[in-house]
């Protein structure tokens, strides 16, 4: 499940918060705010991207130019948005990625544009290699999956969800990116050479198990095309670094499976970075009888056996390599692990980690106010509104903060009628879900989760805006993250500034069906 944005979601995940995008690794342009439709042209002009066997996406040659900083270079060679890069010194540009890397370091190229009148212009520059372009770019079009997954989420939406999360992506420039997950069962020879070429490391790869017939089953594929071992090991060989993904499906590949999976990807440590085991999730949608429910005796066994194969892997690794997903351990109803566990949090984003970066953000938070209290804390009296896994870990810091600072603070888990099923988590919630919960707020305002919204504007999964979804509350009702509610709990008012609809600027980052460490 993709949403095409800068800042994506991927149906290898089961997510919807957005990973942070990655620092580019070459200057000279910068990506612009927002990823257009999927473009379909009627020109002559066409090349396809990543052909058979998944579904393409026909588009024109070369990239657009969405933006052009004013008295930059870009400006004096006077481009203009709507025109398109077509080749640099040369070699065909495909999107930014082509740009950035034709046009890294280089102080003298030929540039040709294709100018939105229809114009060919051969460009001659020189420059200094750091002088940047000033160009913002229309953001890629996903390539799409061609799998038949049993446990894809894009299956489990209802009929009135976004479009845009209907969209399945296998998209190795995206995984890249913004760490969205690829199975690699059907990258072509020319995304290969791209992936190595290009240096597009590190890749987020859905192994899910190394058991041909079991991996296979999973993707809904033949053996021959569930087989990566040899286009892993080449990635590996050319020096990109691999983060493997398991999407657990109890009685499918859990057990022994797991345990086999786990080892086979230890052994091409370090080069495999880690592994991340996420449970599988389950809509009111998706009910595939092949597919068994999470359930917490599940979760239990599983921590029992995986920690096992962790300590194992530490003593021989030094890392724990295999790392289990944060809801496993709240469905379990046993503690998350200690910071030590997840040493520098290789798959934070796939929701590894999250529940203990909170709770360090939060006592870092506490020890802030001791230091520094509030003036009015008795005016700090609202409710904080978040997923039903969840509300247990926040209310429990939320009580804290209450006892020694002398704010009036309650938290409300929000149930999941959208997607239903075993769907517990606050990044999916909706706007039907908030307002059907809205009569057990109490205070003088009321908070959602910041990573209910989408990273770029303003809109709930269900389609309803946050505006629209305001005007349902009879108290002010902001969106935030923790860095955001920190502001405003320090300005001991949630009046505070904290960006457009009461959002902070910081983007959510990408989780597996789960929230954010600083999201609720």
């Amino acid at each position: 499940m993709n949403e095409i944005k800068p800042g994506v979601i991927s149906c290898q995940q089961y997510g919807v918060t957005s990973k942070r995008p990655r620092p580019l690794l070459y200057s000279g342009f910068r990506l612009g705010p927002q990823l257009p439709a999927v473009y379909n042209s009627g020109s002559i002009s066409m090349y396809e991207f990543a052909v058979t066997p998944a579904v393409t996406q026909i588009r024109r040659r070369g990239v657009e130019i969405s933006e052009v900083t004013a008295d930059s270079l870009g400006a004096e060679l006077e481009l203009e948005p709507g025109d398109r890069v077509m080749r640099v010194n040369g070699r065909p540009v495909r999107d930014y990625l082509d740009f950035r890397f034709q046009a890294a370091g280089e102080t003298d190229l030929v540039v040709d544009i294709r100018k939105r009148s229809g114009e060919d212009w051969e460009l001659n520059i020189e420059r200094d290699e750091a002088e940047a372009f000033g160009l913002s770019f229309e953001q890629i079009v996903p390539r799409q999956c061609a799998n038949e997954c049993l446990f894809c989420f894009c299956k489990g939406n209802p009929e009135t969800a976004r479009p845009s999360l209907f969209v399945r992506d296998e998209d190795v420039r995206l995984s890249f990116l913004y760490g969205n997950y690829t199975t690699l069962t059907s990258i072509t020879e020319d995304e290969m050479h791209r992936v190595i070429e290009q240096r597009l490391s590190p890749q987020y790869v859905s192994v899910h198990a190394t058991d041909l017939e079991v991996r296979a089953y999973l993707l809904g594929v033949d053996q021959q095309r569930a087989d990566i071992t040899q286009k892993m090991q080449r990635m590996l060989d050319a020096g990109i670094e691999i983060h493997a993904q398991v999407v657990l499906c109890p009685e499918i590949n859990d057990s022994e499976i797991l345990r086999r999976t786990i080892y086979d990807l230890a052994k091409l440590h370090p080069r495999v970075r880690s592994v991340a085991i996420v449970p599988l999730g389950l809509t009111r949608y998706l009910n595939d009888e092949r597919l068994t429910p999470i359930t917490p005796e599940f979760c239990r066994r599983t921590i029992s056996e995986v920690s096992i194969i962790q300590t194992d892997l530490r003593a021989q690794l030094g890392t724990t390599f295999a790392f289990l997903g944060d809801e496993i351990y709240l469905r379990a109803g046993r503690p998350v692990p200690s910071r030590k566990h997840y040493g520098d949090y290789p798959q934070i984003e796939d929701g590894i980690g999250m529940v203990r970066s909170f709770a360090n953000e939060f006592e870092s938070l506490l020890r802030r106010l001791a230091r520094r209290p509030l003036r009015n804390p008795e005016r700090l009296h609202g409710t904080i509104m978040t997923g039903s896994i969840f509300a247990p870990v926040l209310r429990q810091q939320v009580e804290r903060m209450n006892r020694r600072c002398g704010t009036r603070l309650q938290v409300v888990a929000v149930a999941n009628e959208y997607f239903g099923g075993d769907v517990c988590v606050a990044g999916l919630l909706t706007g039907g879900d908030f307002i059907a919960a809205r009569d057990r707020v109490r205070g003088e305002f009321a908070i959602i989760p910041r990573a209910a919204l989408k990273s770029d504007e303003p809109v709930m999964l269900d389609g309803m805006r946050f505006e629209e979804m305001q005007k349902q509350f009879s108290v002010p009702l902001h969106a935030f993250d923790l860095s955001s509610l920190t502001l405003a709990l320090e300005s001991d008012s949630m009046d505070a500034d904290q960006g457009a609809y009461g959002m902070s600027s910081a983007r959510p980052v990408r989780g597996q069906h789960t929230f954010a460490p600083s999201s609720f």
